[in-house]
């Protein structure tokens, strides 16, 4: 069962003929979702390589998913015990070194804080090389080459130092999954990472709820350098306003650089973030949405549709305590 309780009479009460046709709406628009993963993509690995007791393995997503309600909730999402979420401030890396070869030893990183970025709210662009993109990356399955990734993800700060964020539909397996962050131009210059374990909550693994389309990755250390020590890291925000204006990262499957767009996010339903940014196509998925004002992670391109059916609108389930319980899961597996 889902940890959000959600009500479902209203659904009841709508006439047999009208719930027909909203279904067959649903059906299709979920059916074409333009964020997700290919059906090659997402079978490209068997089963995973761990698991243990707080850690699941998420089933694919179920293609009837309801659309969310357009009506704002009664009221707001529990709040997260104030213990769930990290508060320490991350390091974050320079300019990647010189030599930008996937096989690169990984260099330490100074402690900075990202700087401020500029752009028309609403328009994509390449995202700068800088700290705060060091922190986003791509999945890879086999080598890390050219038009060889198919979701994207970011590290997010723990005690550990090896966790990662993505969205639960981008994959159901471990084997051959490596993560590359600042991935440019077929070169990883910071090197990779194996993942290790996909943490998803109950929610996702047994029914595939929209609303809890967010998995917690752990990796094993890269020559003996944990991912966290060197490029850096984004706290988990919960509980954050809807309405804040968010730096969404994206790797198109077509591109071998990151997307970013500035916009102000709005919601969808009770536990949705919606954002209008142009060109974020398939790849995208598990993209961080960082909180300009605070810094933190508050979303990850998914949930509704798979994160949406065009390239022009994304969602995010809602960070609350959900995911933050999940977040203290997979810190205390990963310790």
């Amino acid at each position: 069962m889902g940890q959000h309780r959600r009500t479902t009479s209203r659904r009841r009460l709508l006439a047999p003929t009208l719930l027909t046709v909203l279904s067959a709406v649903t059906v299709a628009a979920v059916a074409t979702g333009m964020h997700s993963l290919s059906s090659s993509e997402a079978t490209a690995a068997s089963s995973p390589s761990r698991t243990s007791p707080s850690a699941t393995t998420p089933g694919s997503p179920s293609a009837g998913a309801p659309s969310p309600s357009a009506a704002a909730p009664s009221t707001a999402p529990s709040a997260a015990p104030a213990s769930t979420s990290p508060v320490a401030t991350p390091s974050q890396p320079s300019s990647p070194p010189s030599s930008d070869a996937a096989t690169t030893t990984p260099s330490a990183a100074p402690s900075t804080t990202p700087a401020p970025h500029s752009g028309d709210l609403g328009s994509t662009a390449t995202a700068p090389a800088d700290p705060e993109s060091a922190t986003v990356g791509v999945l890879f399955t086999g080598s890390v080459a050219a038009g060889n990734h198919f979701c994207t993800a970011s590290v997010v700060h723990s005690a550990t130092g090896n966790l990662l964020l993505t969205a639960a539909h981008c994959l159901n397996s471990t084997d051959g999954v490596t993560f590359a962050p600042g991935y440019r131009d077929g070169h990883a210059p910071y090197g990779t990472w194996q993942v290790t374990a996909i943490h998803t909550t109950t929610g996702w693994s047994q029914k595939a709820d929209q609303d809890e389309d967010f998995a917690i990755l752990e990796t094993a250390p890269s020559n003996g350098r944990k991912i966290e020590d060197v490029v850096g890291a984004n706290r988990l925000g919960t509980n954050e306003p809807f309405g804040a204006t968010v730096r969404v990262y994206g790797y198109p499957a077509d591109s071998e650089s990151p997307s970013l767009c500035i916009n102000t996010s709005n919601q969808q339903g009770s536990y949705q973030r919606v954002i209008s940014c142009p060109a974020y196509p398939a790849g995208t998925s598990g993209g961080p949405w960082i909180n300009t004002a605070t810094g933190d992670v508050v979303g990850a391109i998914g949930g509704y549709q798979q994160g949406g059916d065009t390239d022009d609108v994304s969602y995010s389930a809602y960070f609350d305590h959900t995911i933050a319980a999940l977040y203290s899961q997979a810190e205390a597996a990963a310790s």
